[in-house]
């Protein structure tokens, strides 16, 4: 197996893996979308009643919205994750909640306006504060206030969308797009804006290919007469993140998590 990094991001990656088969291709895949640990909230305690600011004005403890909406949008704001960090059921404190395994949050909002994810504040280490802090939650009208007490554990998207740390994985073969320059007008143009796109050019021919990021790419299938070739030994992977994990250790998780599993898969085969 070989890769090749075409495009690396704090948030997105691009890249190039040859010698592998569609089979394992699409094992990477689901890795990427249900395998990757992810901190996020997983419990949230509403305080109700009336509660005071501190000027002493008194609030409604309550929101236009139901707590389990409120709790369930709080649940999908995205946090920074320490993939050192322990599930809870495999922690040493036995579950009941530690350093290790859990980030305390705390949220208290007086109305009138909107309580957004920067108002989710973690107890204790700043660091898991949430990614972007303008994540709308609710709206509070007059009188009403928002007080909640939330833990964040890690987990995996195979079990609640909330853990889930990419988005727009997807996969396909390595393209190339010969076109003869005396049957294409527009060749001079895609050339200048997608540089990277060229495979090879001579003075009859040039030939580009898809695996970078270049719209006008489309406009070469669309007003060119071309010849198309797909190389099924080549799979180009595109995916992004949510922010809690960047995007080079996402991928570099991924790949030993898939080494293990098949060597898992290896020796039970061995075994049997």
């Amino acid at each position: 197996m070989e890769l090749k990094i075409i495009e690396l991001a704090e948030r997105y990656a691009c890249f190039e893996i040859s010698g592998i088969t569609p089979w394992v291709a699409n094992a990477l895949r689901r890795t990427l979308i249900a395998d990757i640990p992810k901190l996020a909230i997983h419990k949230v305690r509403f305080h109700h009643g009336r509660i005071s600011d501190e000027t002493g004005k008194i609030y409604d403890a309550s929101t236009p919205l139901f707590d389990e909406i409120v709790a369930h949008r709080i649940s999908l704001i995205p946090i920074p994750t320490d993939l050192s960090m322990n599930f809870r059921d495999e922690c040493v404190c036995g579950g009941e909640g530690c350093p290790n395994c859990t980030v305390f949050y705390t949220l208290t909002k007086f109305g009138p306006g909107t309580v957004y994810s920067g108002d989710l504040r973690p107890v204790g280490d700043e660091r898991f504060s949430p990614v972007d802090s303008l994540i709308p939650i609710v709206k509070l009208n007059a009188h009403q206030a928002l007080m909640i007490e939330a833990e964040a554990i890690m987990g995996r998207a195979r079990d609640h969308a909330k853990w889930q740390v990419t988005s727009g994985v997807a996969y396909k073969y390595h393209r190339e797009i010969k076109v003869h320059k005396d049957e294409c007008e527009i060749w001079e143009e895609i050339k200048e804006k997608c540089p990277n796109a060229v495979v090879e050019e001579t003075d009859d021919y040039i030939v580009f290919t898809d695996d970078y990021e270049c719209p006008d790419i489309a406009k070469v299938l669309s007003y060119c007469e071309c010849e198309v070739k797909e190389d099924d030994t080549r799979y180009i992977f595109r995916f992004e993140t949510d922010g809690s994990l960047n995007a080079k250790d996402v991928l570099a998780y991924a790949l030993r998590h898939l080494r293990e599993r098949f060597g898992e898969v290896r020796e039970r085969a061995s075994l049997s």
